[in-house]
């Protein structure tokens, strides 16, 4: 009777260690890295942007506090832009936010506001306050943020406009947390960052998959053509990312990754805005077509199979003190966590992101994934009408 022939376990996780090494590394060099070379791009002159800056209007719903108003609305209304509109659609008729609109409308007289009728409470609130302030518009460019968020520099309308060229209907932009001492407000803004140097790559790639309402702009012409938000008003959410998904494609959709043209949230909204944030985009993402979301989830689960042959192969090495495999397995940890550590801090950077992370990044890039498991499950098991239309 023949012995079975012995299976060359060091071999295995060698060669497992190795291919999954090289598949991350496909990842971060040539996916997550295109706000690199796009910003490189820029600087060679190889990125041809419009010379035009024509009129457009700011959209903007609001259903926070009236100091959220005066906090933010004047860095919108003082952009330095030759011609545009600010509209802002408030949640309520009679609050304190309205009497300051009320009251700055003579120094701003480019500002327009409006209210949401008691009638629309069993409507998508915030997909009917943009709906009315599209109508409202007077221009074809749109450009959306929310009351919360403040642009980062007076030049973020002529930043993101600089990519109104006449073969683009949608331009992505990138919005952030400010800077907020603390362990939470770093992950949740690592967090924040990493979802959206995802989409903003894939956009980058000819690939669009989804936008924040943060920071975004279309053609009011697209809008209609496309109905709006017609194809999921069933949907308490998805007037950014869904609707951008559905009518996104690789020829009409660009990306402005200048650190000028992002718009900053301030931590202290985050506690309340946080759950919100990602069960709702839980709730619109498995609506998502394309393979987009399928692809990067695969750098995901690439990710964890590399740190665990890499570690079994380590400590298969020390234990058969075989010095081959140990080397190349901490080895090619080392290197997964520098090329990494280049692509994030350097897109971060030039994002204009008020973090970096470097001491942290080992653990948020385990912890980020894992948080991600935790919302789609609180979604899996959630009542499913608290994101429908009653």
């Amino acid at each position: 009777m023949e012995l079975p022939i012995s299976i060359p376990i060091g071999k295995v996780l060698l060669v497992c260690t190795g291919s999954l090494f090289a598949i991350q590394l496909f990842y971060h060099l040539i996916i997550y890295i295109r706000v690199v070379w796009n910003a490189r791009k820029a600087v060679k002159g190889k990125i041809t942007y419009s010379e035009e800056r024509p009129p457009l209007s700011v959209i903007l719903y609001h259903n926070g506090t009236a100091e959220e108003l005066e906090e933010n609305l004047p860095a919108i209304l003082e952009q330095d832009y030759p011609k545009f509109e600010v509209i802002v659609i408030t949640d309520e008729k009679v609050n304190e936010s309205v009497d300051y609109l009320k009251r700055i409308e003579e120094q701003y007289p480019h500002l327009y506001h409006s209210y949401l009728p008691d009638s629309s409470k069993w409507i998508s609130r915030k997909k009917l306050a943009i709906n009315l302030g599209i109508r409202a518009s007077k221009y074809d460019w749109l450009v959306f943020t929310e009351s919360f968020c403040q642009p980062e520099s007076p030049q973020w309308l002529s930043l993101m406009s600089r990519n109104f060229t006449p073969d683009t209907q949608i331009v992505l932009g990138y919005s952030h947390f400010s800077k907020k001492e603390g362990w939470t407000p770093r992950n949740r803004s690592f967090d924040n960052f990493f979802r959206s140097l995802r989409y903003l790559c894939m956009g980058l790639l000819h690939l669009p998959y989804m936008a924040t309402g943060r920071n975004m702009a279309y053609r009011k012409e697209l809008y209609f053509q496309t109905k709006g938000f017609g194809k999921h008003l069933d949907l308490l959410r998805g007037d950014d990312d869904l609707y951008i998904n559905q009518v996104a494609t690789r020829k009409n959709t660009r990306v402005e990754t200048a650190a000028g043209a992002s718009v900053v949230m301030k931590p202290l909204k985050a506690k309340k805005f946080w759950k919100e944030e990602r069960l709702g985009y839980e709730s619109t993402s498995r609506h998502f077509r394309g393979m987009q979301r399928q692809l990067l989830g695969f750098e995901t689960f690439t990710r964890f199979l590399f740190f665990a042959c890499a570690i079994t192969a380590i400590v298969w090495g020390v234990l058969m003190q075989h010095l081959v495999l140990l080397t190349m397995a901490a080895l090619c940890l080392v290197m997964r966590f520098i090329s990494l550590a280049v692509v994030i801090n350097q897109s971060a950077r030039l994002l204009g992101e008020h973090y970096r992370y470097y001491t942290t990044l080992p653990l948020l890039d385990v912890i980020q994934p894992l948080q991600s498991l935790r919302w789609k499950l609180l979604y899996l098991f959630s009542d499913k009408s608290e994101y429908h239309r009653k």
